[in-house]
């Protein structure tokens, strides 16, 4: 190990007990993030009374749009200054780690890059980082601003949570700081969302979706 401090070596027996009683608490930490992320299904929200535009590869998008017919709509506030020249290290990281949209699709949930850079500079970025995950800038709007993600002190990353009933958009949750350091999968993802990932199993308010418990495929085998 090239001269680095290891691990103690010890027999199989004793390496099988440790594991076992380190097992207990990585048990004890599961149950502790469902009931953390049933408490988070069962927040209230908050109306978006504002209306935002934004610049899209398409042209400009309302945030009714960005939902792209889905009910929930998920926003990473990318942190990519308007003269910055390049996105930010610790946001591509957590790009990086996305899952692919399909599975989000999957339960009636979308995803979307936002920035406040012009959209020129973000779809070099998004290139050169070789990304699909949709993108779109707020340059010029309050959106940032009003979601926690730009203040006095420059650009937050953050990770945003809508849903909409019709063409009413509602906050239900948000997170930054090291709030987003353990996301990465379509789990986790979902988890954020007020309907989570609507399997049998999940503590969820009477009337909230529920799917199959193994519902997830290929992200090119869902179909339409």
């Amino acid at each position: 190990m090239g001269g680095h401090a290891q691990p103690d070596i010890v027999t199989q027996e004793n390496w099988e007990a440790a594991i076992e009683k380190l097992r207990v608490k990585e048990k004890e930490l599961t149950r502790s993030h469902d009931a953390l992320n049933a408490m988070r299904r069962q927040l209230p929200m908050v109306k978006v009374e504002k209306s935002y535009a934004f610049e899209s590869e398409n042209g400009k998008v309302s945030l009714l749009d960005l939902f792209d017919d889905r009910k929930q709509l998920i926003v990473y506030h990318f942190m990519f200054a308007p003269d910055a020249e390049a996105g930010c290290p610790g946001c591509s990281w957590v790009t990086d780690a996305m899952s692919h949209p399909a599975h989000l699709h999957a339960r009636d949930t979308s995803i979307v890059l936002v920035s406040r850079a012009p959209l020129e500079k973000l779809m070099q970025y998004k290139q050169r980082m070789g990304w699909d995950l949709p993108w779109v800038s707020s340059f010029g709007s309050d959106f940032n601003y009003d979601f926690n993600a730009t203040n006095d002190d420059g650009e937050n990353h953050v990770a945003s949570v809508f849903l909409r009933n019709g063409e009413d958009i509602y906050r239900t949750y948000y997170t930054d700081q090291r709030g987003v350091e353990h996301l990465g999968s379509h789990w986790t993802w979902l988890d954020l969302t007020p309907y989570g990932r609507q399997e049998p199993w999940e503590v969820a308010p009477e009337g909230w979706p529920k799917g199959e418990m193994f519902w997830d495929k290929r992200h090119d085998e869902y179909g339409s």
